[in-house]
This record gives C-alpha cells, sequence and structure tokens, in this order.
C-alpha cells in the first residue's frame, strides 16, 4: 500500500486563504485539500502561516502575517487574552459570533445528524443585547508569585496562574470580591495551595451571584480543614461587602484537577443564596448547579416552553432535571411534570425550590434517565411532552429507546453539545419523529460554546 502524501512539511511557509472556523475557534485553511488549523485567524482571511505540527489527516499552523482581513475582526478588549483559554472569540465581532454559532450548528446537523435543512429550520443565534460581564460564578485558582498571592486563570494549555483584576465576562461584583479576598488573605499571611508539591492550603476562590437578588456567596476551597485567621477573614468580608449572605469552605485533600472535595460546611450566614428567573425562585448552594448566564437562561427556557406547546392538560418529563429550573418553568403551563436526576443533591434543591415557589404539580425523582423513565413507562406512565437536557455525552440508548416506544407528541431537546445533538436526533428520527426547527442561543459570549434547543413531534401529528 502506497504511503499518502502529506502536502505539507514542519517548519514550512504557506500563503493561504481561510474558509472555517472549528468548534473550537481556529481558523481553517487548506493546502491542497489537507487542512490546517491555526489559532487567531478568520474566515475570508488571507495570510502567511507557519506550519508547527503536522498530524496524519491535518496539520497545526501558526499565523505569521494577515494580507487581507475579515470584515467580522475586531480588537479585542481583554488585555490578557492573547494569554488566556477562557475566552476564543473575542477578536471576532459579535455579529460575526452569532453567525459562526448558527453554521456550526448547521454544519453538524447535516454532516452528524444527515437532516435536510431546506425541511429543518435553523433559526438565527438568540444573542445578548450587551454580551460582556454575564457570568454569575467565578471560579479562581489561587497561586503564590514572588511571596504574594495570584488569583485568575490557567494560561492556554497550562497550569501556570495568570494573575487577573477584571475579567469583561465575569459580574463586575465577582471581580471586586475576588480581589478583596485576595488581599484580605494576603494580609493575614494565607499560603496558596501548590499542586506540585501538595502544599499550601487556599486552593481556589468562588464567588456566586444573584443577578436579580443581588446577593453573594463566598466559596473557600481549602486543602485541610482547618482555617487560619478565620474569624478575622470573615468579619473583613462581610464588613467591606454587607451583600454578601453566605460564607463557605470546601475541603478538597486530593491531588486533582477537580476543583471540589466532598466536605462542605457553612462558616458564616445562610446555607443558600436566591436568584430568579422570570417568576421563578430558586435557592442556590455552594454546589448547586445552576445556570451561569441568567438573562439568556430566560431566553432559553422561554423558548423550551414555547416548544413544549403546552395548554394546562399535559403531562411532562422532564430527563436530566438538575436542581429543577426547567421543570418549574413546564409546571406553570403543564398538567404534571415529572424530573429526574442522578445526583441527589440536585434533586432535594428541586424539591426545595418547588416549595419555595408553592409549586405542587411537580415530582422529583432519584436515579438515572434511563434507568428510572423506562421503569415509568412500563408502569403505565407516559408522558405527552418529554424534555431532555442532557450533558455533552448527550442521551444515553435506553432513553432514546424509552421516547420512541413512549411515542409522546412533542420532544424538547436542549443540548450543550451539537454533535451529540446531532448524532441522537438521527435516532430519533428513523424512530418516527420530525426535526421542525432549531434555535441556538448564545449562553457564552466570546467562547465557542452554543446552547441548542430543538422542537420535534411525532410524525403524523400536528405540529
Amino acid at each position: 500500500m502506497s504511503k499518502i502524501q502529506v502536502p505539507v512539511a514542519k517548519n514550512e511557509y504557506y500563503d493561504v486563504t481561510f474558509e472555517d472556523l472549528t468548534h473550537e475557534g481556529a481558523g481553517v485553511a487548506k493546502v491542497d485539500g489537507f487542512p490546517i488549523f491555526v489559532e487567531n485567524a478568520l474566515p475570508d482571511e488571507r495570510a502567511k502561516i507557519k506550519v508547527i505540527k503536522v498530524k496524519k489527516g491535518f496539520a497545526f499552523g501558526r499565523l505569521i502575517e494577515t494580507y487581507e482581513q475579515s470584515k467580522h475582526r475586531t480588537n479585542a478588549p481583554c488585555p490578557i487574552y492573547s494569554q488566556c483559554g477562557g475566552c476564543q472569540l473575542q477578536h471576532l465581532s459579535y455579529e460575526g459570533q452569532l453567525d459562526f454559532k448558527k453554521k456550526q450548528v448547521e454544519r453538524v446537523l447535516t454532516r452528524i445528524g444527515k437532516l435536510d435543512l431546506t425541511k429543518v429550520h435553523v433559526h438565527p443565534t438568540l444573542g445578548m443585547n450587551d454580551p460582556w460581564n454575564y457570568r454569575n460564578k467565578a471560579q479562581v485558582p489561587i497561586g503564590e508569585r514572588e511571596g504574594g498571592l495570584v488569583a485568575g486563570f490557567y494560561q492556554k494549555r497550562s497550569h501556570d496562574i495568570i494573575d487577573m483584576e477584571r475579567c469583561l465576562i465575569q459580574q463586575a461584583e465577582n471581580d471586586d470580591i475576588v480581589q478583596a479576598v485576595k488581599s484580605i488573605c494576603e494580609t493575614y499571611g494565607i499560603r496558596a495551595y501548590n499542586e506540585e508539591k501538595h502544599k499550601g492550603w487556599l486552593r481556589h476562590i468562588m464567588v456566586r451571584y444573584g443577578l436579580v437578588t443581588k446577593e453573594m456567596m463566598v466559596v473557600f476551597v481549602s486543602k485541610t480543614a482547618d482555617f487560619p485567621h478565620k474569624n478575622d477573614i470573615i468579619t473583613e468580608i462581610t464588613t467591606q461587602f454587607p451583600q454578601v449572605k453566605s460564607i463557605v469552605q470546601n475541603i478538597n485533600n486530593k491531588r486533582t484537577n477537580v476543583i471540589f472535595g466532598d466536605e462542605t460546611k457553612v462558616l458564616w450566614g445562610e446555607e443558600y443564596i436566591y436568584d430568579k428567573i422570570g417568576d421563578v425562585k430558586f435557592a442556590i448552594s455552594a454546589r448547586s448547579f445552576y445556570q451561569v448566564n441568567p438573562k439568556q437562561t430566560k431566553v432559553l427556557y422561554d423558548k423550551a416552553l414555547e416548544y413544549a406547546g403546552l395548554t394546562g392538560k399535559e403531562s411532562v418529563i422532564d430527563a436530566y432535571c438538575g436542581i429543577g429550573t426547567i421543570s418549574l418553568f413546564l409546571a406553570q403551563k403543564a398538567k404534571r411534570v415529572f424530573g429526574v436526576e442522578i445526583v441527589p443533591e440536585a434533586i432535594e434543591d428541586a424539591m426545595r425550590n418547588a416549595e419555595l415557589n408553592g409549586i405542587t404539580n411537580a415530582e422529583f425523582a432519584v436515579g438515572e434517565a434511563e434507568v428510572v423513565i423506562p421503569e415509568w413507562y412500563e408502569q403505565g406512565n407516559a408522558a405527552d411532552v418529554i424534555v431532555v437536557d442532557p450533558p455533552r455525552k448527550g442521551c444515553d440508548e435506553a432513553l432514546l429507546k424509552t421516547i420512541i416506544d413512549m411515542k409522546p407528541k412533542r420532544v424538547v431537546y436542549v443540548s450543550c453539545n451539537p454533535g451529540t445533538l446531532a448524532r441522537d436526533l438521527q435516532v430519533l428520527e428513523l424512530g418516527g419523529y420530525e426535526t421542525v426547527e432549531v434555535q441556538p442561543v448564545d449562553m457564552f459570549p466570546h467562547t465557542t460554546h452554543v446552547e441548542v434547543i430543538v422542537r420535534l413531534v411525532l410524525k403524523g401529528t400536528a405540529s
């Protein structure tokens, strides 16, 4: 068998025109049909590149000189954008980002899902009027440099911490508290955790912010359960920031990249802070999963409610329900909602949130959706509408089979991964469902992530 000839070589220079972006935000150019991925390049740009790594089916390059710029290129306002890995698209105009995300969704729906986009309506991406300072949760690693504490984000492809005062996609209130807590800890001689030596105390500072309530929570993630100068530090924080309602410590003594350990304790104030999305109030603990962009979450959930087509007579199943965010939105218009989630603490939060809002037509169960929902079906508990919002790996095969067997009139699929969404849509299409419309939602401006919500109907029923 003859060896495949690769048309590019490492350390060689090429003039190229970029034609696309990868799902990670790198520009895609081709030399004799061979793809080369280059960071900080945009479609329609002509440039000189240097090939820095060659693989069997693709190569990586570095941008050397740009001859023609994209009309969507813009100057990234963040001073550490080129070093930090948190955002990938600040050099692309926001209009360009929304267009890129729509095309990304269309691409995977046709390539992986085999959908005919002349029959499926993919709407323009729903963006934000102000796509900055939207994150309501900051998780900031702490390190040491030249005897002082640094708090920031990891440099691209490394665990070196870039010290940072402002993150342009964080709520400004979060940045203020992170900087103040860092300064207070430094005053009291708190040592940062060193992951190589597995020594030191403070690993992360996490701050949560209620966009509507303005309530805030500070979480110290430490290596050990002790807390040097605890009372003094708490007094300083609560004096400077009266909006802080909860101070929590999480202990993580493992050699791991996972932020949280198993033990969490309230040091001061309440166990929860509160926030609202629309008319629904949520209690948020240190470990609760709660969407980081509440403004766009409202946009997403309103669309889920629209696609569910509820009249007040329907029984709805919410697979992967988390702390009940979508379930409680649906319960406002449904006859009954049944939510299932594998994390017991999330179900406790879901039940608490239902009680908090006086919602009595929502029930929650702990377990794997692919196990619990088939059991419900065998017991005769069918649903008129099923809503799925799975993790990045998508829906389990057993759950998809149960949906197909149960034959609800409508399926609403919420996805954070267009690739696994497209795979699952193909299964549902083959099982008797028709994909009617697809709505990308920009939950994370200036990053490559896109949330997608899809409306499917059982073939032969009114859409």
